[in-house]
């Protein structure tokens, strides 16, 4: 399958789509952020592992680090607001840096297929190591009232151990 030239318009919108929504993320707009997922949501991130050349796969089957929909991701966000989020408090200094992205053509004119590569820098608090996770992302964008929305994320890390003291954030 071939992607969208660059200057098409559903690769513009879908890649303003990727920015914005980095912009939310930074800002800890949660609220906001949640508005641009579709009601049937899906928000994965597969455990990876380290296998041989030719093994077949390169996560654990049925392990996830994150598998949720819009209830489960509802929860979290309103969980940061309460007295109960210490892995937040003092909140972490974010920076999502969203690129090599790539649109294609959905299954029909109201979904996109769109796929990026994101570095999120992490810092907490003022002795904590600063934090940088890679990844991959193959999100499904679908148009919902004239306005595009993220239907379907996985998020495939580049690393099989992550070096970040907890999962609290959105990739």
């Amino acid at each position: 399958m071939r992607p969208l030239p660059f200057n098409d318009d559903r690769h513009l919108q879908a890649h303003q789509f990727l920015v914005d929504e980095a912009y939310l993320l930074d800002a800890q707009e949660y609220d906001a952020w949640l508005d641009t997922l579709t009601d049937d949501i899906r928000y994965l991130m597969p455990v990876r592992v380290t296998t041989a050349v030719g093994a077949g796969f390169d996560t654990s089957p049925g392990m996830a680090h994150f598998d949720e929909d819009k209830y489960s991701l509802t929860r979290r966000v309103a969980r940061l607001r309460t007295e109960h989020a210490w892995t937040e408090d003092p909140p972490s200094r974010l920076r999502h840096y969203i690129t090599n992205v790539r649109t294609f053509a959905g299954e029909d004119a109201d979904h996109l297929i769109v796929e990026s590569a994101e570095l999120l820098f992490r810092s907490r608090g003022d002795r904590n190591e600063a934090a940088l996770v890679s990844c991959g992302r193959r999100d499904m964008l679908r148009r919902c009232n004239d306005r595009l929305k993220l239907a379907r994320r996985t998020i495939m890390v580049d690393e099989s151990v992550l070096r970040m003291q907890n999962l609290a954030v959105f990739l």
